[in-house]
């Protein structure tokens, strides 16, 4: 049986998720971020060195990263389901954003988390002012720009169809669930400026699916903004 190895508001919920729309059979093993931190435990490192989350075991194996995770899971198990067809541009879609969630939109959300901490970080009373100017200056210069040029991106393919691949729900809204749910808490990523991206959290939220995840892996604070 699949274990995933669940660390609270993390990628891993998104896999939670993807388990209870296939349907499938898994067991949780959980861990909890460093109050102070926000790290994952040291515990972690004895399931995959690096020691983050999601990581999922089966028969000896321990995957880790959301997109090699899905791909596995849909390999083994998916019977077909939640992918589109090979050889189809839905198909072309789906592989795109599956590797766009990762590779392009969450590395902005993660600078935007890390450089807006710093002004909120401890250290001498001298230094706060430059690290601010600093934190302010990449913030306006490039993340901001960067962040909104995507968001535009995928608020233009979501005008375009209901679901990332095309007509029908798909892993690849799985995939994009995360950096979306942050970029809605980090970067404003709701509202009347991207509708189509309000509306598609709002309908992800929804499925029973999802709200079964939620149920079993506890709280997770990106759902609720």
């Amino acid at each position: 049986m699949l274990t995933v190895h669940h660390l609270n508001n993390s990628r891993s919920q998104r896999v939670l998720w993807l388990l209870e729309e296939l349907e499938l059979p898994y067991e949780i093993v959980r861990y909890q971020r460093d109050a102070k931190s926000m790290l994952a435990p040291p515990a972690l490192r004895a399931i995959h060195p690096l020691g983050k989350s999601p990581v999922v075991t089966e028969d000896g194996r321990s995957i880790a990263e959301s997109g090699a995770i899905i791909e596995y899971i849909l390999e083994l198990h998916g019977q077909g389901r939640l992918e589109p067809a090979r050889g189809t541009d839905e198909r072309l879609r789906y592989r795109y954003f599956l590797h766009y969630a990762e590779g392009s939109l969450m590395p902005l959300m993660v600078m935007k988390l890390v450089f807006g901490s710093i002004p909120r970080a401890p250290m001498p009373f001298f230094i706060k002012p430059v690290a601010k100017g600093v934190a302010d200056a990449v913030e306006s210069r490039f993340l901001q720009p960067q962040t909104e040029t995507h968001l535009r991106f995928v608020e233009s393919e979501l005008a375009q169809r209901p679901w990332f691949a095309g007509a029908d729900f798909s892993a690849a809204d799985v995939q994009m669930s995360f950096p979306l749910e942050a970029a809605s808490v980090r970067a404003g990523a709701n509202g009347s400026r991207y509708p189509h991206i309000t509306d598609w959290l709002t309908r992800i939220h929804a499925r029973p699916a999802y709200q079964r995840a939620l149920e079993k892996g506890g709280r997770y604070e990106l759902a609720a903004f």
